[in-house]
């Protein structure tokens, strides 16, 4: 059969312009797949193919998975993730050698370096992001009684411990003119929490996502919320390996710019996003777009570099936990930070 290439050559230029203008545009409510172009702010002239990067997240979506969902995960290196449910175990895997990089929040490297060899870790990265479902919530059968934290004197409260949960807690039994003796504190974990404050075993809960989300929606209420006492700020963490193999280090920065990349891909096709990670989290796409546009409405998911604000606030985070008794010894927190990615993540967008 005789092919007509002038009618495929028209065919594919009119399909190259719906891509391209699939790219440029938000999705706004529709089920977008466009594709970002993924351009690195830093170059490398060595080979990275030989390259495997082990990551590991408490969840894909700040990793892995919005770099998949964003079309972005076309390394020149190798990349093994790794769900780990917490900052904590990724820590943990980085200190026995099993992760190159991971990401969590700003408590778990207090207590990680306090391990051998400081953890084997350094902080390397900021992800920006935002505050909100971080609260301190009342059970449905004390709402009506306590109306301020300071009501919770003699209350049975629980929390996360070793968490932000039980920093923002801290601060704000603090800001209330209680101590931490003042309140029965129940460590716990995010489900127990969930079941304690819904049958009214506890009479308050600190802590985040959908614990305090599903316990509002069971009746629970909000006595305070965290978000302007956390800074908002999470972390990526590197191995000291990592860190100073300069392909595994080239490949880390071009890993951090595709995330920071994908999450712009999300803001603009924010319905795709959603039932992209619906699937994985067992939540509509619906629930997932509201939380997701409502965090990006407070502050906007970036990768940025280290700064003196970051350093002074995990410094605060540390007189906390030590003023708690939480920690035996003071700590410098800028001794936990490495700062020499901080010169490539610069040139990545702000967007």
């Amino acid at each position: 059969m005789k092919l007509n290439w002038k009618l495929l050559a028209a065919g594919a230029g009119f399909m190259a312009m719906l891509a391209l203008a699939g790219c440029g545009s938000s999705d706004s409510g529709n089920t977008g797949t466009a594709k970002t172009v993924f351009t690195a702010s830093n170059k490398y002239d060595g080979d990275l193919s030989k390259v495997t990067l082990h990551i590991g997240a408490a969840s894909a979506k700040n990793a892995q998975g919005i770099v998949e969902a964003a079309g972005l995960d076309n390394t020149p290196y190798k990349v093994e993730f790794h769900n780990l449910r917490s900052g904590g175990l990724v820590l943990e895997s980085i200190a026995a050698g099993q992760l190159d990089a991971g990401c969590g929040s700003q408590i778990p490297p207090i207590f990680a370096s306090l391990a051998n060899n400081g953890g084997n870790f350094k902080i390397i990265a900021i992800r920006k992001g935002t505050t909100l479902n971080q609260e301190l919530i009342v059970s449905a059968q004390q709402k009506e009684k306590i109306k301020t934290v300071a009501d919770l004197r003699g209350k049975k409260v629980g929390y996360v411990k070793n968490t932000t949960a039980q920093y923002f807690l801290y601060k704000m039994l603090s800001e209330a003119g209680l101590t931490w003796n003042d309140i029965e504190a129940l460590p716990m974990s995010t489900s127990d929490g969930l079941s304690a404050i819904s049958t009214g075993d506890i009479d308050a809960l600190a802590s985040y996502d959908n614990a305090v989300i599903v316990g509002k929606q069971k009746g629970a209420a909000l006595l305070q919320s965290a978000e302007n006492i956390l800074s908002g700020d999470y972390y990526w963490y590197a191995s000291l390996d990592t860190i100073n193999d300069p392909a595994k280090h080239a490949a880390l920065v071009d890993y951090l710019e595709r995330i920071n990349e994908a999450n712009e891909w999300a803001r603009q096709h924010p319905q795709a996003w959603a039932e992209f990670e619906s699937k994985a989290s067992n939540q509509s796409p619906e629930e997932i777009r509201k939380r997701f546009e409502e965090g990006e409405a407070q502050r906007k998911g970036r990768i940025a570099p280290i700064d003196d604000a970051t350093i002074a606030s995990e410094q605060d985070i540390i007189n906390s936990f030590t003023a708690l008794g939480a920690l035996k010894q003071p700590l410098e927190a800028v001794k936990l930070f490495d700062r020499s990615f901080d010169a490539a993540i610069a040139k990545f967008k702000i967007y």
